[in-house]
Order: structure tokens, then sequence, then C-alpha cells
């Protein structure tokens, strides 16, 4: 039994010790080790000019993301609050669009965020517009949809970070889903009281050539416009968990400090990468990242226990359940500056639980 024990101890992967917070010397190194660097390189802005995210670089990062969300919102869809919200189109520039939302008392007290979902309506593209780029393939008669959070400084200066981004049809038309979770939760912890949810929604070209290089022009959203119908105006739905009531869920209360009495939980706790010297232009996704912290207080067993082993100590609050954390970072390489995404394993806090010293509990992970 005991050599049991000790095999679980090698085999789970790194993680601050019980009760110890994530820190960003942890998260630095854990990114050195997947990139297989000695240090963090030093970049400054002029390596990132007119650099482009490529679409694959977007679509897997999405793809990531999107992973984290069904993992985090997994065993929580039947106990949720629904809130929905109209939005309006505030500005347009070329393909990109700009989107707000009025999020006041829209997210109820004591609650936890789970899922977030933008609804745009796809206008059909006019049969004549449709004739005049009829030579192109249905692989070809698409266009990349890009959704961003745009954050508003203290400066006034603006920051576009990127949560999700999908294809569409020229030949489709009717409501898209998009998952905004992480724009919202990035609204909650960055921006200032009573600011509104901006939105920044980019058509993209998809396709080389002269035949689509003007097809993703022909995307439209419902009441993108001055005469749009407010029938199809833009949707945000809100699904949050009611921690008053569903207590078991194994987050702490916001609402009370944590003491010696308060029993093992997860508490909220914001990272913020913006604010870390090694990530700047270097990690470029995301800007920071929710990723909870356990505290609080085990119940331990009565003394003496009918069994003895000499290697644990007392019961301590730790992370059971993790999962992984997406980014999109720069790499230089010959004199050229390309984007990467990396996965860093065990960075959000799924689950807490109270495990003997020196055994954790071994650690999910998402597929």
């Amino acid at each position: 039994m005991r050599s049991l024990w000790l095999c679980w101890a090698l085999w789970a992967l790194p993680l601050p010790g019980p009760g110890a917070s994530l820190s960003g010397e942890h998260i630095l190194s854990t990114l050195l080790r997947q990139l297989q660097l000695r240090e963090a390189p030093v970049l400054d802005a002029g390596d990132l000019e007119e650099l482009v995210t490529p679409a694959h670089v977007m679509a897997q990062y999405v793809a990531l993301l999107q992973r984290s969300h069904g993992v985090r919102s997994r065993g929580k869809r039947f106990s949720q609050r629904f809130r929905e919200v109209a939005g309006r189109w505030l500005a347009s520039e070329a393909s990109t669009h700009l989107l707000v939302f009025s999020m006041e008392r829209r997210l109820p007290p004591n609650s936890e965020l789970v899922r977030a979902v933008l609804r745009l309506f796809q206008e059909p593209v006019p049969r004549a517009a449709l004739r005049r780029h009829e030579r192109l393939s249905p692989h070809s008669a698409r266009a990349r949809v890009t959704v961003e959070w745009l954050q508003v400084r203290e400066d006034s200066s603006n920051r576009t970070s990127l949560v999700d981004s999908r294809l569409v049809s020229l030949h489709e038309s009717g409501w898209k889903a998009f998952d905004v979770t992480e724009a919202v939760t990035f609204w909650q912890q960055l921006s200032r009281p009573r600011q509104p949810l901006l939105l920044q929604v980019t058509v993209h070209r998809e396709h080389l050539g002269p035949l689509a290089s003007g097809a993703h022009k022909l995307v439209r959203f419902a009441s993108q416009g001055p005469e749009g119908a407010r029938q199809g105006e833009p949707q945000l739905e809100l699904h949050t968990l009611d921690l008053g009531a569903y207590g078991a869920q194994g987050d702490c209360d916001p609402e009370a400090p944590v003491t010696e009495t308060t029993r093992c939980c997860r508490q909220e706790m914001y990272i913020d990468l913006q604010g870390m010297k090694w990530a700047e232009n270097w990690v470029l996704e995301p800007p920071g990242f929710l990723a909870y912290e356990c505290v609080g207080a085990c119940q331990q067993p009565p003394r003496p226990l009918p069994f003895e082993w000499p290697f644990l100590g007392p019961r301590q609050c730790i992370a059971s359940e993790t999962t992984s954390l997406p980014m999109i970072v720069s790499v230089k390489e010959g004199g050229r500056t390309r984007l990467q995404v990396v996965s860093l394993p065990n960075m959000r806090v799924q689950k807490c639980s109270c495990s003997w010293d020196g055994a954790p509990v071994p650690r999910k992970l998402e597929p």
C-alpha cells in the first residue's frame, strides 16, 4: 500500500504545494519547460509590428479555450440561472464592428459564471451578389468571423483579446453562436465599475485568390446598419450558478472572509499576465485568467488512527482537479517572429479536496 501512495506522488504533475497560490514564477517555469527554453526571450514592440495571427493559430487557440470551458461547466448544466442581454452595434469600419452590452446588474450576486454565449443573426446574402461569386466553390465561399474582448485602459489606450473564431458560409443565414465566456470573465476582473462589455467582431477573408478577394464583405449581421431590424439584434446569454443554493459545488462564499474555521473550498484568484514584465510582447493571449486557489481547513481524523503511516502529515486543502491554460506566444527564429499556441497543464483549479500531505489525489485533465 505504501508503494502505491508513493507511485501516485511521483506520477502527479507539478503544481504549487498544498495551500500555495499559483505564482508568476511557476507560470514562467512551466512555459519555459513547454517551449524548451532556458530563459524568457526579450522581445520589443517592433518584433510584433504588422504581425497577423494566422487562421490556424486562432482556430487551435479557440479550440483549446472551448475544451476548457466544456470541462469547467461539466456537471453544472442542470443547476444554472439563465439571463439574456440585448446588445447594439456601436460602430463599424470596413469589416470590423464594435458591439456593446450594458452589464449593470446583469450577473446575480453570489454566483459563478458558467458560460456566456454571443448570438448574432447572419443575414442572407442577396442573390445578385451571390451570382457575382458563383464561380467560388462551397469550400471557398466562406469567411472567418472572430470575436475579441475590447479593453479600454485607464490611459484611454485599447487592447483586444481573442475569445472565439469560426467559419461561416455565404450560402447560409440564421443565428450563429460564439463562446464569449472568457470575455465576460475578463470584464468582471478588469473593467471599471459600470463600464459596458465591448466586443469587437471582425469578418476576415479566409481564402486567397482573386475570386475570393471580396467574398467576406458579403457577410452581414442583423441590426448592423442604421436600417437594421431589431428582431435580429445581437443577444448575450449568461449562464450562472447560484452558489448559495449549490454550495456543495465546492466554491467559497464570496461574501464571507476566509478564517481558520472555513471549510476547504475554491476561491477566486485572477492572474494578471499583463502586469508581469517577463510576459511583455511574449505572451499575446490571454491577458490573464481566473485560476482559483484552494483555501480553508480540513477536518482531521481522531488519533490514534487504526493504522499509522509515518510519511503522512495532516490532511490539507489542495487542488484535486485542474485544467490547462492555452496561450498564444510569439517566437523569434532566424530574425523572424511567428506565433505559436501552447497549453500549460494544471493552471486552473476545478475542484479542491482534503488530502493527506504526501499523498495527492490523482489530477484529472481534460482529454
